[in-house]
């Protein structure tokens, strides 16, 4: 279930930036997210997230028990797993570890607010060919651990055809029809999650990113350098 971004709303007056991005953010000089993406600084201040991207949602994919044994004896704490998106291109996961569970959501959400990345959106598929941003761009793949995780595009109409944990990363991303396909120990929540994560991130490295809805051309050549990495 989708819970609100923020109990509290954010406020950008309040705020007291402690980056030289942040200060940039709150004095107007940067504007939208992608400026910090194009410039490869790391985002340090969630704030920074909250105050470019007001609307984002965050989904809570798991909360486990975990367990530590100490010297004196075993210590037991919850592990949250959170993606957010705000499903228009932006997605994140984040993972924290608390005595509580409440805290270790709230720990979460701010992870994945600092592991936020922009995933560009297509339309891919030979059967569409409709120029808009409804799926993605080329056919892409995930790893993490023993699971992986293989996104393709899919034509208008088909909706998520995906598990539960890879369905909320891609919606919260903002793609609407995409094809998937898992292998490996899917049922283990969080490496089955950062291996969408991975696959989604995975178009943003590639060199000839702005030719990827240039048409069939630029997918056909885009998908090759995908294939080699």
């Amino acid at each position: 279930m989708i819970r609100e971004a923020e109990a509290e709303r954010f406020s950008i007056e309040a705020w007291q930036p402690r980056t030289k991005i942040g200060i940039d953010v709150k004095g107007g000089k940067i504007v939208s997210i992608e400026q910090i993406f194009a410039s490869g600084k790391p985002i340090k201040e969630v704030e920074i997230v909250d105050a470019l991207l007001p609307n984002l949602e965050n989904k809570m994919l798991e909360v486990a028990s975990v367990q530590r044994m100490t010297k004196n004896n075993r210590r037991q704490k919850y592990r949250a797993t959170v993606v957010v998106g705000d499903r228009h291109g932006h997605v994140g996961i984040g993972t924290s570890k608390d005595v509580e569970v409440r805290p270790a959501i709230d720990a979460a959400i701010r992870d994945a607010k600092l592991k936020i990345i922009s995933v560009p959106l297509g339309c891919g598929s030979w059967e569409c060919n409709c120029g808009t941003n409804h799926s993605l761009p080329l056919r892409v793949t995930g790893k993490c651990g023993t699971s992986e995780v293989v996104l393709k595009p899919a034509p208008r109409g088909v909706g998520i055809v995906a598990n539960a944990v890879v369905k909320a990363v891609v919606e919260l991303a903002g793609v609407s029809d995409v094809w998937s396909f898992s292998r490996g120990r899917t049922r283990d929540i969080y490496n089955t999650a950062i291996a969408a994560y991975e696959a989604l991130r995975s178009i943003t490295e590639l060199k000839n990113i702005e030719s990827l809805n240039a048409g069939s051309a630029g997918s056909a050549i885009a998908e090759e350098q995908a294939q080699k990495q």
